[in-house]
């Protein structure tokens, strides 16, 4: 049987994780399962699912902290299901990038439903193929990119990482992330590469390179784009 998305379920309380496992396989979803936030970054890194599926109460640091951590790079659906159901919880979460919130106890039919709808919204964000920032426009079916209507010249390594980026507009890649992306796994230390490439990209796409108001800086952390 074909499997629909990857969930990943980052929730440490065995009960609850099995009765998720369960009733998603039930819907032919493929299940990842983590116990602790650590556990749950590596996985969400190695697998890139779909979708996750967070609790807050984790045994080795707050669920807020892992959101916190996935939404720097993670750019996919993330709900949250917590006991904790006061209003300032809910909106905190809310506010650091996650989709959802359910309490707990949730019924399994509601936490299907509201997945489906965020599965759809992150496909349909997915299937935007034009992108414009002023005078910039990338055109992600044509594989074009144009300043003043102009033609910009960009090597393929140049081009993907300028989609990466854009694709996640507002967001702040790590170093790592972006590496891993554009040259695989074994590349994620040699940051000295994306130096160079985001310096020439600058070249290309930049009115002022040396002040840049499209890719911007994370000093430490790794670059954003920002329209």
């Amino acid at each position: 049987m074909k499997m629909n998305s990857t969930i990943l379920v980052i929730e440490d309380e065995g009960q609850i994780r099995k009765l998720l496992q369960i009733n998603l396989e039930s819907n032919q979803y493929a299940v990842v399962l983590a116990t602790t936030g650590r556990e749950g970054l590596m996985l969400a890194a190695s697998h890139q699912p779909d979708l996750i599926l967070l609790d807050l109460g984790l045994p080795d640091q707050h669920g807020q902290n892992v959101l916190v951590e996935l939404r720097q790079w993670f750019t996919k659906p993330i709900i949250i299901l917590s006991v904790l159901n006061a209003e300032d919880d809910i909106v905190k979460a809310l506010d650091a990038g996650a989709t959802d919130y359910l309490t707990k106890p949730f019924r399994t039919g509601e936490l299907l439903a509201r997945m489906r709808s965020a599965l759809r919204n992150s496909k349909k964000e997915a299937q935007i193929t034009r992108y414009s920032f002023g005078e910039l426009l990338i055109d992600a079916v044509a594989h074009v990119v144009k300043r003043k209507n102009e033609v910009i010249k960009l090597t393929a390594t140049e081009y993907n990482l300028l989609l990466i980026l854009v694709k996640n507009e507002g967001r702040v890649l790590t170093h790592q992330f972006l590496l891993k992306e554009i040259w695989g796994v074994g590349f994620q230390t040699e940051t000295q590469y994306l130096r160079v490439y985001v310096a020439q990209l600058r070249k290309k796409i930049e009115i002022n390179p040396n002040n840049p108001i499209h890719i911007i800086t994370e000093s430490g952390i790794g670059y954003r784009f920002q329209s």
